[in-house]
């Protein structure tokens, strides 16, 4: 069933004045509606302190919590919260925000075996459950309960052995209905075959020596798999402990405080899945293993999750109260983990620690907290859990008797002691059928002799309290749905809230006070409250299930992405090899047998700021095709440019029909621009592979990113474009240099940067060009000055010697490009390739059933479907959301602080793009694909950074400098438009290269003002 928080109800259950049918009582006690106040304002809390109060009276307002001042709690519970997540301030706060290390909800995959030790108040349960892998909708299970010795609850934290050194067994004393006949001397004790295992059958057994508590929970397990199971098959274990703990593994947590009448001594401190998982071998049960510790709230959320109603938030209350919720991995800073989102154990039982509370805190729950065992301590859960509010009751009902308001002529001295009043009691009480009458019968059992009206306002009183603990837990519940709102930048929260405990199952009136308040406290948040079935014992089975398969897919992404992840030493390799091939290539005998051309670009120099002048540009170098018109003036560049594009048709067509387009839209553009009877120099970038045999002469050495037009490979692509304006009588064209796109970024950012003497091109390809010694260019004559070296790095590898980091999937992206085994450096790098790369380990990780439930993904098989424009959306973190700030009764409220982008908008927005293209995904799916995304992304980024790092090594030594200062003029879509390309390729430069100190200047149009200056370049040399 499910509960909507936001539905209409009233806060408080009846007026003070009115009896559990309704009608008025003819008393005193009755509170008057001030003119022009609708009774609904006082079920709403606003007080009317005034003289005419009746002590019953101040006492119910005094129980009664404004609405404005559960907003006040609601807030400083938001930002308990924060304090609580924030390193600097963790070691502070009262609420302790605790990692849970568990990072997923379930997705109905989980299948197998699982065994649940679940610590109780009194007793210990033990669960065998088999999942089916249906959803997790029929789950077999087997439990038994062991009643706890009083002396393991409280006896050594160190096991006490005696005879033979394997303790006694006793479960407890004697219950009805928990006797069973020993079928044969049972596991870990020395009972005779005729003993009654709770209790002896004739002759008392003597008191044995007591076991110390994890030895008593391991032999519990032994006993309960004896009669269970005879395999001794792996067992996963999920250990349901309910006391704070500080976790820092999902299988590794040290006891805080014991509490629930806990005392074992020596394991605070401790951590207790080693203590339990070492008596668990002493029991020589080798095949289970501790896999996982949730505390009983965690339990509560996992086990009215699935795929299709995840629940991400958890309340327990109970005899105590808590909550949990899956919180932001990147805000919890308590844990390195930042993707997706991971579970936090609030442990709100202790806000108002640090006197948070104080201005709401009535006498009587002063008096109950300073009976308590731990005066001042767990504030919070004192106003709300079950184990205190008879004892606030009582309290109550002794202040008012002293002003004899209550119980006259009878003697009241019972109610001065602890526990005389049981919350169970009060949750009869408050029952609208039969709650006077049972009003009646616990009062008269202490003795007592009310009339009925005492009984009324007893029962008025009861409601008062637990009515106000419901309400404290909306407040509570409104601050998480207000942090998740916030902390994942959603303007409206819907959301599924599990919740479990006493309170809520005894009495639907909490229920309906919590839905309503929190309805009211967080009105953009929209919150199904789903009651939880055995969130202890089967929630934990779950967790455990869970954290198996996160375990297995975390085994199966290692294992897939470990030949991507490459080493420091791999990098190092692979820049001795660049600068290997470098050397080969500049070598006249040697540059046929190199993989990188290492091409002479007749470039001699870079801008000085003395050019002057018009010149036409072109830029062809993928499937937009630009003509621009550059003035080059004192005071600066500048330009006028139209894009064309370029058809698939023609790109992969004939040489003759691809440059006529080129003159067609040089043409066109002329004509718009006037331009048509002026002769201007033009500049051509061309972006592709060419053996250059002159400023305005290059033979085409092969085609890339996508072209094939036939007839131009081996021809000079100057007098194919010479050739087509022929063809169209376009007779005003002048060509003085040819040029690819990476010279034109240098010289673009040279304009800018004097230091500026390597271009970078990272987009749909990749290449890098830099300025050579003309000593050490054996391939053109002269000894003098510098040249620039067109590199065309993106053939790297294609001799081979970069096979050793090639994957399966480079190879299969590899053989479907119209190119196979040319290339290769490029294919790992650029942004025409890497989607694909993305797109096949994701087909993968689909056949090993890690993603998507291992349902089939036909839309996946579709060639180019993954756009690489995806890993930059992908990979990008958004904004953080504005602190929200707001005034409540003249304070003034912060919402949620956040500092850093939300990674959780984020991840929405992966969610959406897998969605888009049909794919049945998960938040956890996203958080995978994502991270594919980024290890493909920093590969190539590495990548890049070794090639980078052999150029500027080879720089620094051809000029014999100790350091070297060099600039980088770069240009590309992957690196202007992804989020952590340039970060993590300088990171990995400096790291390979720590002698360079290596500036990055983005071009500012590199390929068309670059060309421009090259054109511009070459005419000022002919002048001079």
């Amino acid at each position: 069933m499910f509960v909507v928080v936001g539905h209409s109800c009233p806060l408080y259950p009846r007026l003070p004045g009115r009896d559990c049918s309704g009608r008025t009582l003819p008393s005193d006690d009755a509170v008057e509606t001030a003119e022009g106040r609708s009774s609904v304002s006082h079920q709403l809390g606003q007080r009317n302190d005034g003289p005419a109060c009746t002590p019953v009276q101040r006492a119910l307002l005094a129980l009664t919590i404004p609405l404005e001042m559960l907003q006040v709690v609601k807030g400083r519970m938001m930002q308990a919260m924060s304090n609580g997540l924030s390193r600097q301030t963790h070691t502070q706060a009262n609420v302790q925000m605790l990692p849970t290390y568990i990072c997923s909800t379930p997705n109905g995959t989980e299948e197998g075996n699982v065994l649940v030790v679940e610590l109780c108040q009194s007793h210990v349960r033990i669960l065998l459950m088999t999942l089916l892998g249906d959803g997790n909708q029929s789950p077999h299970m087997t439990d038994k309960i062991f009643d706890i010795p009083g002396d393991s609850m409280q006896g050594p934290g160190e096991a006490v052995r005696g005879g033979h050194g394997r303790g006694w067994l006793l479960l407890g004393c004697p219950a009805p209905g928990r006797l069973r006949r020993a079928p044969g001397r049972c596991w870990g004790s020395r009972l005779p075959p005729t003993a009654w295992v709770l209790g002896k059958e004739e002759q008392p057994v003597t008191p044995p020596v007591p076991l110390q508590l994890f030895d008593f929970i391991a032999q519990c397990v032994r006993q309960f798999l004896a009669g269970v199971t005879s395999t001794e098959e792996y067992l996963p274990l999920g250990f349901v402990f309910p006391f704070s703990c500080k976790q820092t593994q999902l299988n590794k947590a040290e006891l805080l405080s014991w509490s629930k009448g806990f005392s074992c001594s020596d394991v605070e401190g401790k951590d207790v899945v080693q203590l339990l998982q070492s008596a668990i071998n002493k029991q020589e049960l080798f095949h289970v293993e501790v896999v996982a510790l949730m505390n009983d709230t965690v339990g509560t959320m996992m086990t009215c999750s699935t795929r299709e109603r995840p629940c991400e938030v958890a309340l327990v209350v109970d005899k105590g109260t808590n909550s949990c919720f899956m919180a932001e991995a990147q805000y919890v800073e308590m844990v390195e983990e930042t993707n997706g989102r991971m579970c936090v154990n609030i442990e709100w039982g202790c806000f108002g620690d640090d006197d948070a509370l104080n201005d709401i805190l009535t006498p009587y729950d002063q008096r109950a907290d300073q009976e308590s065992s731990n005066p001042g301590k767990r504030r919070f859960e004192k106003l709300v859990g079950s184990l205190y509010l008879g004892d606030i009751v009582r309290h109550t009902l002794m202040a008012l008797s002293a002003e004899k308001a209550l119980f006259i002529g009878s003697n009241v001295t019972v109610l001065g002691t602890k526990g005389a009043l049981k919350t169970q009691q009060v949750l009869e009480i408050i029952d609208t059928e039969e709650g006077m009458a049972k009003a009646r019968v616990a009062l008269e059992a202490l003795g007592l002799r009310p009339s009925e009206r005492d009984c009324c306002r007893v029962q008025q009183i009861c409601r008062a309290v637990v009515s106000r603990s419901a309400a404290l837990c909306a407040a509570g519940l409104a601050a998480i749905l207000g942090y998740i709102r916030h902390s994942r930048g959603l303007e409206r929260l819907v959301i599924n809230v599990a919740v479990d405990g006493e309170l809520y199952r005894a009495h639907s009136r909490f229920g309906e006070i919590l839905q309503s308040v929190t309805g009211l406290l967080a009105p953009e948040c929209m919150a199904a409250l789903v009651p939880s079935v055995d969130g202890t014992g089967r929630g934990a089975a779950i967790v455990t299930a869970v954290a198996l398969r996160l375990a297995d897919q975390r085994r199966e992404m290692d294992q897939l992405l470990a030949p991507l992840r490459l080493s420091r030493t791999d990098l190092e390799r692979v820049q001795a090899l660049m600068r290997q091939e470098m050397e080969l290539g500049l070598g006249q005998e040697t540059n046929a047998n190199s993989s990188v051309r290492m091409l002479p670009t007749y470039v001699r120099g870079t801008p000085d700021g003395t050019e002057r002048g018009e010149f036409l540009a072109l830029d062809l170098g993928g499937t937009n095709f630009r003509v621009l018109v550059v003035r080059v003036a004192e005071d600066g560049i500048r330009m006028a440019s139209e894009i064309y594009l370029i058809p698939t048709n023609i790109m992969q067509g004939t040489g003759e029909a691809l440059f006529d387009h080129i003159i067609d839209c040089i043409m066109d553009f002329q004509l718009k621009q006037d331009l048509m009877e002026q002769v201007l120099p033009l500049g051509f970038t061309f972006s592709f592979p060419c053996q250059q045999l002159g400023l305005d002469k290059a033979v085409l050495l092969t085609w890339t990113k996508g072209f094939s037009a036939s007839g131009c490979v081996g021809e000079d692509v100057v007098q194919l474009l010479r050739e087509a304006a022929r063809r169209k009588q376009h007779l005003a064209l002048k060509v003085v240099a040819v040029v690819n796109d990476t010279v034109g970024t240098m010289m673009s950012c040279g304009y800018d940067d004097p230091k500026c003497e390597i271009g970078l091109i990272v987009g749909t390809g990749t290449n890098a060009c830099y300025m050579e010694e003309m000593q050490n260019v054996g391939t053109v004559e002269g000894e003098q000055g510098r040249m620039c070296i067109n590199m065309e790095w993106g053939a790297f590898g294609d001799n081979g010697c970069l096979d050793h980091i090639f994957t399966d999937f480079d190879r299969l992206v590899d053989e479907k490009t119209i190119n196979p085994g040319k290339q290769r450096f490029e294919k790992l790098i650029s942004g025409m390739y890497l989607g694909e790369i993305v797109r096949y380990i994701l087909l993968a990780l689909v056949e090993k059933q890690v993603l998507f439930r291992g349902k089939p993904c036909p839309r996946l098989q579709t060639r180019d479907i993954f756009k690489t424009k995806f890993l930059s959306t992908i990979e990008m973190v958004m904004p953080p959301p504005a602190c929200g700030t707001g005034t409540v009764m003249g304070m003034v409220m912060l919402t949620v602080p956040l500092a850093r982008g939300s990674d959780g908008l984020a991840l929405q927005q992966v969610q959406a793009i897998l969605q888009d293209l049909e794919l049945d995904a998960s938040f956890e799916d996203s958080v995978l694909v994502r991270e594919v995304c980024q290890t493909v992304s920093l590969r190539a980024a590495q990548l890049c950074a070794a090639g980078l790092a052999a150029v500027v090594e080879k720089m620094r030594e051809n000029r014999g400098l100790s350091q070297l200062a060099v600039t980088v003029g770069v240009d590309g879509t992957l690196y202007k438009v992804h989020p952590c390309f340039s970060q993590h390729l300088q990171k990995m430069l400096r790291e390979l290269a720590p002698n360079c100190t290596v500036t990055f200047l983005q071009s500012e149009d590199g390929s068309g003002k670059g060309a421009a200056l090259v054109a511009a370049v070459a005419c000022r040399g002919a002048e001079s």
